[in-house]
């Protein structure tokens, strides 16, 4: 079989570890934003955001979306809205990311990795 897009399965670890918490993160962000959109992040908060957004650039930064990813200023703090707008571009990309590489096979999903590629091929050689 071919596949347009084959990630790693370190890749889709470190999707697993770190989606649900950014998908935790973006909410409360978010609803920061609701209240007091130009409120000035802390800078607690942004290391929290950073270093989710950094277990989430070792596989997006490859991606098409990824030359619009970057962590958040911890220098000159971003107002909360601002925070909103770089992890909906983070949320994309992760959209993205599951799209490509999470796929219907035969009636059941796989993530398409180059070591589930290895292992079907080497199963089809011995059974060949």
């Amino acid at each position: 079989m071919e596949f347009d897009f084959v990630t790693t399965e370190d890749n889709v670890a470190t999707y697993r570890s770190s989606h649900e918490i950014f998908v935790g993160l973006i909410r409360e962000v978010r609803e920061l934003s609701r209240k007091k959109p130009e409120a000035t992040m802390s800078t607690g908060k942004v290391k929290i955001v950073n270093r989710v957004i950094e277990d989430l650039l070792t596989f997006l930064k490859d991606g098409q979306e990824g030359k619009y990813l970057e962590v958040l200023d911890t220098q000159a703090l971003p107002q909360v809205s601002d925070a909103v707008l770089t992890m909906v571009q983070f949320e994309t990309a992760i959209d993205k990311f599951r799209d490509r590489h999470l796929r219907r096979v035969q009636g059941k999903m796989y993530w398409i990795t180059k070591e589930l590629l290895a292992s079907w091929e080497e199963k089809a050689s011995e059974a060949g």
